[in-house]
């Protein structure tokens, strides 16, 4: 499974907003929950936000709830994650990642080190 993946909006200033995408180059998109992780300079890669298969059951780590959206579309194979209210602490490359799971309503791990692909990292800044 490999992702062609882009930002829309560019650079961004505290306050704005970011879109991101991925979309998968096979039809198995379907048979995997998707994620969102970022990765800040001299820091871990940190999970984001995930969503199952069925598009209908969403995760996010506490300090993007309420700002940022994860969304699906399977005929498309496509995840965007919708970041509104971006923060200069938001500044980092981020990544889609994919986690085969059985269940369709089933939401990912946030273990990134379960997950069985990954997208080439976006890079997303926020200036302040």
């Amino acid at each position: 499974l490999r992702f062609s993946c882009g930002v829309w909006g560019g650079l961004v200033q505290a306050g704005g907003s970011l879109r991101l995408s991925c979309t998968a180059s096979e039809l198995a998109f379907v048979n995997y929950a998707m994620d969102w992780f970022r990765q800040a300079p001299g820091k871990e890669r940190e999970f984001v936000a995930g969503i199952s298969r069925s598009g209908t059951n969403t995760d996010y780590t506490d300090s993007v709830n309420g700002r940022f959206t994860i969304s699906r579309d399977n005929p498309k194979s496509t995840v965007s994650l919708q970041m509104n209210s971006l923060k200069p602490e938001d500044t980092a490359v981020y990544y889609c990642a994919a986690e085969r799971r059985t269940s369709f309503w089933a939401i990912g791990s946030r273990n990134r080190g379960g997950m069985d692909y990954w997208g080439k990292g976006t890079q997303v800044t926020v200036s302040s």
